[in-house]
């Protein structure tokens, strides 16, 4: 979800943005719910397919945004050269978005309302 609301509030500027999970089911589609909660807000994510993150992509990467702390401690424990370019979607606002993968629709409800506002934050910044 974050990764398409991004793309589309950056799509103007050129910006390259690409998802990838710290323990992904890799080639795996986006959660039916989150597909569902994206099509009511008309942005069809049912072609996403998740990625491992590795060493390259942190490497390469000019910005990092995770959902929690915890994955920012676990990006620069692995790359401590990562440092400095790994931030929490929900920095500005000092907020960490719960994973809802699992859970309920309200978490996941719960989770794009917290998404969404990461994503406005962020590009009112970059």
């Amino acid at each position: 979800m974050a990764e398409a609301l991004l793309k589309n509030e950056l799509l103007h500027k050129g910006t390259l943005v690409s998802s990838a999970g710290l323990s992904a089911l890799v080639g795996h589609p986006a959660d039916e719910q989150s597909c569902e909660l994206m099509q009511e807000i008309g942005i069809d994510i049912s072609e996403h397919r998740a990625r491992q993150l590795d060493k390259n992509m942190i490497r390469e990467a000019d910005i990092i945004l995770v959902m929690e702390l915890d994955h920012k401690y676990a990006i620069e424990d692995n790359v401590p050269s990562a440092k400095g370019k790994v931030f929490r979607l929900g920095e500005w606002g000092n907020f960490e978005i719960p994973d809802p993968y699992k859970k309920g629709k309200s978490t996941f409800v719960s989770a794009l309302g917290l998404i969404e506002q990461g994503v406005s934050d962020w590009a009112a910044k970059l």
